[in-house]
């Protein structure tokens, strides 16, 4: 992503959204299917016209026709053969040291009955779970950034400081030492969940107070509206990423901040996401100061399966020269 800002040269006007989309569709593609989409902007575009096509017909076909030209050895005693953990394997010019998700799925194939249609459909959640709510939470970061221009100068120096620790890289240890930023992203997150509403079929009856639902009761628990319950949330408007210091989150119900839901269908990728959110978002404090074309106050979300805008929304990319 930086790199695409730099090479245009000078400040950038970038439609935010289908911008961020096409970075976070092709990292879920190369860590979890083992593809890369990086010189593909056509199959991106039908990706986003017709998900199960370009899934069949691109991801899935490219993978298996890539086992079948190694003679599936890499699919071979998955649990015993050291080999798949410990030999790069070069895949579209990136080296794997494991098996992507697709992999192990493929492999499932090939000793049971999991057909295409099913591959097709564990791979279409994970594509969408993977790509489209992290894309959304990224741009809601970069907005509440560009409008706080004082906790973005204190995200710039925390990055470039781990950084500089790290010989000048962010590495996945050096991701988690971006403590600040990890309190940006969750409170961003906070504001502007990007599942914001969940519904669950009530397994028995449940009492609330003296109200008993019962079991078989369809019920609609809107997490947008628990983010922004003051009895909760103190200012629930303001963007405060220290409302998760570790003293402050100590006594916090644990049901009042659900951006990943919560129990047992609580969303698997959530590391995955904010290591994503952060591995996107650090590069781009550091080597631009983020400034907004429309301000969140004037946006029109939009509930659709996700929450996002209902208009294309901008942001101004500054380049920072360093002496």
């Amino acid at each position: 992503m930086t790199k695409s800002l730099n090479d245009v040269g000078g400040t950038v006007v970038k439609d935010l959204l289908p911008f961020i989309i096409e970075y976070t569709l092709n990292a879920i593609c190369e860590t979890a299917m083992g593809v890369s989409l990086q010189n593909l902007g056509e199959f991106q575009q039908q990706y986003r016209n017709a998900i199960h096509e370009i899934i069949e017909l691109l991801v899935i076909a490219e993978r298996k026709l890539y086992h079948e030209r190694t003679g599936n050895r890499f699919l071979k005693n998955l649990e015993d053969d050291k080999e798949t953990e410990t030999e790069d394997v070069e895949v579209f010019g990136i080296k794997k040291k494991r098996l992507a998700m697709l992999d192990l799925l493929i492999a499932a194939s090939q000793e049971s009955s999991l057909t295409d249609l099913d591959i097709r459909e564990e791979v279409d959640t994970f594509m969408f779970e993977g790509h489209d709510t992290t894309a959304m939470g990224i741009m809601f970061a970069l907005l509440l950034l560009a409008e706080h221009k004082d906790i973005q100068e204190r995200v710039r120096v925390e990055v470039n400081t781990v950084t500089q620790e790290n010989g000048g890289k962010l590495t996945m240890k050096s991701l988690q030492n971006l403590s600040y930023l990890d309190r940006c992203l969750r409170e961003a997150l906070r504001l502007y969940p990007s599942v914001f509403l969940i519904f669950r079929d009530t397994a028995e009856d449940v009492k609330l107070h003296s109200y008993v639902v019962p079991a078989g009761t369809i019920i609609h628990l809107n997490i947008y509206g628990v983010h922004r319950d003051p009895n909760f949330w103190p200012n629930p408007e303001v963007f405060d990423p220290d409302r998760f210091l570790p003293e402050k989150m100590l006594n916090r119900h644990p049901y009042s901040y659900l951006p990943f839901s919560a129990g047992p269908r609580n969303c698997i990728g959530q590391r995955f996401g904010l290591l994503e959110m952060k591995a996107m978002i650090a590069p781009l404090v550091l080597n631009f100061y983020l400034e907004p074309v429309e301000y969140l106050k004037d946006i029109q979300l939009k509930l659709d399966v996700i929450l996002r805008p209902s208009h294309p929304v901008h942001m101004r990319f500054i380049p920072i020269t360093r002496k």
